[in-house]
């Protein structure tokens, strides 16, 4: 239904772990983490994109693939940070969508640091009932 691509994720996880001793998850922290929730009718998006102000945010969708940019800037040029776990820059993030999103009404709402894109499903990918019949007898619903 939806995949993420990105070609060098695993690579760069590795030589990131290899190089600093970072683990995956603080790599992916200074990204852009996601949830991905299956519902009856729709899949719910969810990017946790602290500190990023909304007019940077900008979500499109083009031949099946969704893509999320979002940008964080700095916030003081004249202090010299001694941790930096917020990273500023440009983030961006592309999932590739089946064949069973409606891409034609995808909505996106951004809320206390958090992006929620709604991912609405065609009706030949929501599930439904299928009857069962049996040998002249009554047809049963599955």
């Amino acid at each position: 239904m939806l995949r993420t691509f990105d070609p060098f994720s695993g690579e760069f996880d590795r030589l990131v772990e290899r190089a600093f001793g970072w683990g995956p998850s603080l790599v992916t922290q200074a990204g852009m983490p996601m949830d991905a929730v299956r519902r009856e009718s729709d899949i719910l998006l969810r990017f946790d994109l602290p500190g990023v102000a909304p007019e940077t945010i900008d979500v499109t969708v083009d031949r099946g693939v969704l893509t999320v940019r979002a940008q964080r800037t700095q916030e003081r040029d004249n202090e010299k940070p001694f941790i930096r776990e917020r990273v500023p820059g440009t983030f961006s993030r592309r999932i590739t969508l089946g064949d069973a999103a409606d891409a034609d009404h995808i909505e996106a709402d951004y809320h206390d640091g958090v992006l929620a894109v709604r991912v609405p499903l065609t009706e030949q990918a929501k599930p439904r009932k299928v009857e069962i019949s049996t040998d002249g007898k009554k047809s049963l619903t599955a």
